[in-house]
């Protein structure tokens, strides 16, 4: 019963996270079950982020339902960041190890109150007025800025995607969250199945109860935001992130 208590709750803060701003749920799931559960970390995180799949596939689907997803730039974007993930990832092997893995967590929680405070309001007409082709070198560099840093410190994808989406390619919100998401469907997707295939399979109770309520409260998350105004999407979205940040925060230094 404590597994499931300790599970349901990392999948509401994981789901609200990724259905509300394209958050990866191994921000939240990992050091929740590491913290109260004493599952290993590598397992941990095969957990959060075979969580991620499904969540971040219903709320890419919720969101391209809703006309806020673009496919074709979220495509090139994801090509260089998987790219520039390796990347990153061989450049942190030869690098002394750093205490950088809280930099994701700091992330969200100034990123949420950015939310709050400069909230995204930004127009589709004013996306579109973007040309093709510069859309498409803005989705390269981003990416590999992305993958290179989510390699290099292994956290803050999500964060970082959503960030350079709103703040330097000028996506309007909803776009950005369902764009990010799409994104994150596929990268998750390649890190489960390497965590899995290099660790083997983890505690299936844990990952049925994180991967459901993870699900669950994404779809919510997802169905509410596209629904609400910018404003509305801005302030809640803020304060899912500096709720979440806080929380998580916490969680690592009760760890």
């Amino acid at each position: 019963m404590y597994q499931f208590i300790i599970c349901f709750i990392a999948g509401i803060g994981a789901g609200l996270g990724t259905g509300f701003a394209g958050m990866s749920a191994a921000a939240v799931i990992s050091p929740m079950l590491i913290t109260f559960l004493g599952l290993p970390a590598y397992e941990a995180v095969g957990i959060a982020l075979a969580s991620d799949v499904l969540a971040s596939a219903v709320s890419a689907y919720t969101y391209g339902k809703n006309k806020n997803l673009d496919i074709k730039n979220g495509l090139v974007m994801m090509a260089a960041v998987l790219i520039f993930t390796l990347f990153g990832s061989f450049i942190a092997s030869l690098v002394p190890n750093t205490a950088m893995g809280s930099f994701s967590v700091f992330m969200t929680l100034l990123l949420g109150i950015k939310f709050i405070v400069r909230p995204v309001m930004t127009t589709k007409e004013a996306m579109a007025a973007v040309s093709a082709g510069k859309r498409i070198i803005q989705s390269v560099i981003s990416g590999t800025i992305v993958g290179f840093i989510c390699g290099f410190i292994g956290a803050g994808g999500g964060m970082m995607m959503l960030l350079i989406l709103t703040s330097i390619l000028g996506y309007e919100l909803k776009t950005a969250v369902g764009t990010s998401v799409f994104i994150m469907t596929f990268t998750a997707f390649t890190g489960a199945v390497s965590h899995f295939a290099i660790g083997g399979m983890p505690n299936l109770w844990c990952l049925l109860f994180c991967v459901a309520s993870t699900l669950l409260w994404a779809r919510i998350a997802a169905m509410f935001a596209n629904k609400a105004s910018a404003v509305t999407l801005n302030r809640a979205t803020g304060v899912v992130l500096a709720v979440l940040g806080g929380a998580i925060l916490i969680v690592n230094w009760v760890k």
